[in-house]
């Protein structure tokens, strides 16, 4: 089972709920359907509307204005702002109007006007893992797979059957077409846009265009100086060199041991199915 599916497994499996809620906690304009399930602890703002199968856990916060339709299942500590929309049909003409879900872990942060699509009828699930933080207007459309950590920054738009790893951030307004996976720890520059997979720990610009190794995105998540050139010397032979993109992966395998990091590297190159990003044929490029 992949990381992605055991975080939806565990988001199915959340801990059961209180039966009762506190009601001062809920503003009176509020509007609850009766299936919604709440925690205790949970506060409601002004004008929320939560109707379908819902269950919220411990500690989430909507501050006014939140819609969510069911299915969706929301684990702890999760802040949604105002005008934030969870749970709302695919954008799918293939759409019937079946139950599909959403299914979003703990500790996330929705801004201003962000928007999250139920799974549509080839996919039934849109999973969000654990304390990523999206930003203003931001999209994750249907069948979306988000992982832990990651930032979504203001306008950016991921259509359906996105994947997102751990630690990856999308900056502002960037685009991602259907089906695209973006690596653990890569990052988009603002307004990039891409119908191509980006490796992992990669930095991205412009169209599907890749610039260099994310180091500074890197070293602030704690990786260690030799891990990073080990990455820098794998992307220089993979994206700088003379050669092929097979016959540079042949050429990296021959070299002996590879880095965790550089071996994860070349397997999610390996099982790309909508190819990779490219890097133009120069010395060096920015990495800041």
């Amino acid at each position: 089972m992949s990381s992605l599916e055991e975080r939806g497994a565990q988001a199915r499996t959340l801990e059961p709920l209180a039966e009762t809620f506190t009601p001062g906690r809920v503003h009176p304009s509020a509007v609850i359907g009766p299936e919604v399930e709440l925690a205790a602890d949970v506060e409601i703002g002004p004008f929320c509307l939560l109707d379908g199968q819902i269950r919220l856990g411990s500690g989430c916060r909507l501050l006014g204005h939140v819609t969510i339709l069911g299915d969706s299942e929301l684990g702890r500590q999760n802040i949604l702002h105002p005008n934030v929309v969870i749970g709302d049909e695919p954008q799918d003409i293939a759409y019937t109007g079946g139950r599909r879900r959403v299914l979003i872990g703990d500790d996330n942060v929705f801004r201003e006007g962000v928007t999250v699509h139920r799974g549509s009828e080839r996919g039934e699930v849109t999973i969000i893992g654990n304390a990523n933080f999206f930003m203003q207007n931001a999209h994750v459309a249907h069948d979306c797979r988000i992982g832990n950590g990651t930032i979504i920054a203001g306008g950016a738009l991921l259509a359906g059957w996105v994947e997102v790893g751990d630690g990856a951030i999308v900056s502002g307004n960037c685009v991602v077409h259907q089906f695209v996976r973006l690596g653990r720890y890569s990052m988009m520059r603002g307004l990039s846009r891409t119908s191509r997979d980006v490796p992992p720990f990669c930095l991205m610009d412009g169209t599907h265009t890749l610039r260099a190794i994310n180091s500074v995105g890197l070293r602030r998540a704690g990786f260690s100086p030799p891990v990073i050139r080990s990455l820098r010397n794998a992307f220089a032979m993979l994206f700088r060199g003379p050669q092929n993109l097979k016959i540079a992966l042949e050429k990296l395998d021959r070299l002996g041991p590879l880095s965790t990091e550089v071996a994860e590297m070349l397997e999610f190159i390996r099982q790309s199915t909508r190819g990779v990003a490219f890097a133009p044929r120069r010395a060096h490029d920015r990495e800041d």
